[in-house]
């Protein structure tokens, strides 16, 4: 029976879990039996279909044997507690902790922590609050017990979320409160009361290290303010003596972020001088002045100091943070090399400086120093990841994805690490060129993602085995979390596609790939089950630089806007937006497969013939329905475009004609491309449109990519271009309609008196079977799309030729100073390579000294032009590919 229980837990089937659980209960009467039956039964509501009332089951089956035999094991009571949580009995459970069970849990303060949570959510705030006191008594640095308490003392309920799954991929928010119920009277009691137990914590607190009671007194203020009889100079005074006590440490400014938040604009600026002010009193160390010195430079960045500073202001600003970093580097001589080097954060702060000046100016310069800045920290030490991330970022900017991988794999991203940090690459390389390293990245990821689903039933029958009852349902909810993970769905979408890219120029392995996958079928039914599916979004997007807060926004690429950008502000509503987006993305995608292979077919048999002979097997529909299934299919593509179809194909041919400009369809362009490519397909098999759709495609695909390379350049003076969306245009709508294009040719071109074979027949045998309009609409297609693709090989040529000292020279005069007065590009760099050259081995020690020694700015600026050199590189293979592919096609002609 155990074995056929773990069948069932491999199958996540919760129902016969509790059934055979039952069963073995009433063989051998034990405890651990039970506990499974109830276990699969929280399980059935939890992540099954299972109603509420299957709760009371469990309850009553607890009951009974609670009351033949007691509860031994302290994860039992757990168990019990939870599920009269789960149907809001909160006093029962109370009862159970208070009476002889409560002595399962030994450990005090747990047990104290579960009873203030249960008073709270029964809505008995003041018990609650004498709780949680006591818990601080005993813990006095436990900061969300002190967030409770207070909580609990100012009648919050807000802070405790009404199901115990909660979402825990972004920090627990606590701005919002709701207290405003309180009578001013009771409220100035309360706060008041709270200050007293506060200043009773610090003076019973002898250790220096204890922060929560400091940050205590700075919260009491922020409920002040919010409750409208806050006093924003308390609040600075409260900050000013955190400051005072513990502004060395890396931790304190995201200690004060959210107090800091709630200041006006003039206030945050008097608070920032009154940091800078407070610098001059004695400081213990060289350290802790090094601690607080970056700790007011982090602060003037949280509230947009910088954003209001001139340009040559900000220059001063990053060359004195540059200047203190490498005059502290002394004080990591002894460290191990793996040690983090003290004064590292002021590299970032420098580098996210220069990328303001180049979002600002636009000066190419400002983002070479940037990249430059981080590269010469990485030198010094090879382990830092914020770094590493950040040049990510620059690289995937410029252009140069090649080194932006390169810095991702040298974070040695594993195992889960996988789901939640990937976002930082992988939008980028999907539409890149970079196929073989794009198809190690989705390949490493789906892999750990099967194996983690494969080993999670094994992971939760051992913890059935261990009694550790809340990891089974832990394991559960997390392995339901990854599979609704939206990288997981664009990932497995996203492979597939890759894979119909790759041998685009190959039919009968198009075929292959498309039988493989059932046609596309799966995907479509992917796409119906998004509607009714909630995605997980588990990305750590805390990780990201300033500029790029989520993988759909880039502030480089827009104008400047200042410090109106206020991107704290709006990251919120940012990741909504992204995560409706990812949504719709994910559904619209997943229709391509199907909508590839339906266009094949529509398009062989416009000339009688079909793509496979066994045209009902594996997915596929009869010939009649194609066109039915395609036009559905088109129909509900254009709605995700905001369109009815009707009206999306009259604005397609409003701006292939020249009545309508590109800049219409130009934020979702590979979408509308990839429409037209697919009507076309459509229109061939159905007759209905009257206008020439071949022309239609051939125009959208040849005026935006021609006008794209006309105006982007140099690759390397021009970051932030189209090159993107020229690459995917070709590697996807373009290869899409040569498909099509292959289809309808091989099937036209059937041998006089013989039944088709597979491939091409030989030109002495074949005749073109196809009406005289439709042929000459091939052949103008295919001569238009192969003088195009020969044209952009041929700028892709003459831009790889340049790619050579001259662009390096380019690269290095952009951060050459011209400006002697103290601004410009280049001049951060210069103090920085100067502060080198004035410090010996000595004071730096051997291992950080040989380290800058081994630093050369040209070093590094052939590595960015070799970026450049291997996109452009396997660009032009991709083309190539393409040339010739179509050169076959015209020999069969």
């Amino acid at each position: 029976m155990m074995g056929l229980f773990n069948c069932y837990v491999r199958e996540y089937s919760f129902v016969k879990q509790q059934q055979i659980a039952i069963k073995m209960y009433k063989i051998g009467g034990e405890e651990m039996f039970l506990l499974w039956a109830v276990c699969s039964i929280q399980l059935q509501v939890l992540c099954g279909k299972g109603e509420d009332k299957l709760l009371l089951l469990a309850e009553g089956l607890l009951k009974k044997h609670i009351n033949s035999h007691s509860l031994h094991e302290p994860e039992a009571l757990i168990v019990y507690i939870s599920l009269l949580e789960q149907q809001s009995k909160f006093k029962d459970a109370l009862e159970v902790l208070s009476g002889n069970l409560g002595s399962l849990i030994m450990i005090e303060v747990d047990r104290l922590r579960v009873k203030g949570r249960l008073l709270a959510r029964a809505g008995d705030y003041a018990a609650a609050a004498d709780v949680f006191q006591k818990v601080l008594e005993l813990c006095p640095d436990d900061w969300e017990c002190f967030l409770h308490y207070l909580g609990c003392l100012l009648e919050d309920g807000s802070c405790w979320p009404n199901t115990l799954d909660s979402d825990l991929s972004y920090p627990r928010k606590y701005l919002d409160s709701n207290f405003s119920h309180l009578t001013e009277e009771i409220f100035d009691s309360r706060i008041s009361n709270a200050s007293v137990f506060v200043q009773k914590l610090l003076e019973e607190s002898k250790e220096g290290y204890i922060r929560g009671p400091h940050l205590a007194l700075i919260e009491i203020e922020r409920r002040k303010a919010l409750f409208g009889k806050g006093n924003d100079d308390k609040l600075i005074e409260a900050v000013m003596r955190y400051f005072s006590r513990f502004g060395h440490l890396a931790s304190f400014t995201s200690d004060v972020e959210p107090f800091v938040q709630i200041l006006s604009p003039g206030k945050k600026a008097e608070f920032t001088k009154k940091l800078t002010e407070n610098m001059e009193p004695t400081i213990a160390t060289a350290k802790e002045l090094l601690g607080k010195s970056i700790t007011v430079f982090k602060i003037q960045e949280l509230v947009g100091t910088y954003f209001n500073l001139p340009t040559d202001d900000l220059v001063r600003l990053a060359s004195q943070m540059v200047d203190l970093y490498y005059k502290n580097l002394p004080l990591s001589k002894d460290l191990d090399p793996q040690d983090n080097v003290l004064g590292e954060e002021l590299l970032s702060l420098v580098s996210n400086i220069l990328v303001q000046l180049f979002w600002r100016t636009k000066q190419l310069g400002y983002l070479v120093e940037a990249i430059m800045i981080l590269e010469f920290g990485l030198t010094v030490r090879r382990y830092v990841g914020q770094y590493k991330i950040m040049l990510l970022h620059l690289y995937s900017h410029w252009g140069a994805l090649p080194l932006a991988y390169q810095w991702y794999k040298s974070l040695d991203v594993k195992n889960i690490l996988l789901e939640t940090v990937s976002h930082h690459i992988l939008p980028q390389m999907l539409f890149s060129p970079l196929w073989i390293d794009l198809n190690d990245l989705l390949s490493n990821y789906l892999k750990f993602m099967d194996d983690h689903f494969r080993e999670s039933a094994d992971l939760t029958f051992l913890a059935y085995r261990h009694r550790n009852y809340s990891k089974v349902i832990e394991f559960i909810q997390f392995k339901e979390k990854l599979q609704c993970s939206s990288q997981y769905l664009v990932a497995k979408i996203e492979a597939p596609i890759l894979q119909l890219k790759q041998h685009s120029d190959n039919f009968e392995e198009e075929e292959h790939i498309l039988e493989n996958m059932k046609c596309g079928s799966e995907f479509i039914e992917l796409s119906n089950k998004m509607g009714s599916k909630t995605l997980t979004f588990n990305e750590d997007l805390q990780s990201r630089p300033w500029w790029t807060p989520t993988c759909d926004k880039n502030y480089l690429l827009e104008p400047y806007q200042g410090v109106s950008y206020c991107p704290k502000e709006n990251l919120d509503r940012q990741i909504r937006q992204t995560q409706v987006h990812t949504q719709k993305s994910i559904e619209k995608r997943s229709l391509l497969p199907r909508m590839i292979y339906l266009s094949i077919r529509c398009a062989s048999s416009s000339s009688s013939s079909s793509v496979k002979e066994n045209v009902e097997a594996n997915g596929s529909v009869p010939d009649t329905r194609i066109p039915l299934e395609l036009k559905a299919l088109l129909e509900r593509y254009t709605e995700f475009l905001g369109f009815p179809f009707q009206d999306a194909v009259e604005l397609l041919v409003e701006i292939s004609s020249g009545e309508k400009s590109l800049e219409a369809i130009r934020p979702d362009l590979i979408d509308w491309v990839n429409f037209a490519v697919f009507l076309n397909a459509w229109n061939l098999s159905a007759n209905e449109l009257k206008q020439n759709i071949w022309n239609m495609v051939k125009s959208l695909i040849e005026r935006y990519i021609l006008e794209e390379i006309e105006s982007i350049g140099s690759v390397v003076s021009s970051p932030g271009s189209n090159l993107p969306t020229v690459i995917q245009l070709v590697s996807e709508s373009f290869s899409w309609h040569s498909l099509i294009i292959q289809a309808y040719v091989r099937s036209s071109l059937i041998p006089s008196g013989k039944k088709k074979k597979k491939g091409p027949p030989p030109p002495s045998e074949q005749q073109l079977v196809t009406s005289p309009n439709c042929s000459e609409g091939i052949r103008d297609s295919i001569e238009s799309l192969s003088r195009l693709i020969e044209k952009v090989s041929q700028w892709l040529k003459e831009n790889i030729s340049n790619l050579d000292e001259k662009s390096l020279e380019v690269v290095l005069s952009s951060i050459q100073t011209k400006d002697q007065s103290g601004g410009g590009p280049g001049k951060v760099l210069e103090v920085l390579e100067t502060s080198i050259s004035l410090m010996s081995e000595v004071e730096l020690g051997v291992q950080i000294s040989q380290a800058v020694k081994s630093w050369s700015r040209v070093e590094v600026a052939r590595r960015m032009v070799k970026g450049h050199h291997t996109v452009l590189l396997e660009f032009l293979r991709i083309c190539e590919s393409k040339v010739k592919s179509l050169r076959a096609l015209k020999s069969h002609l």
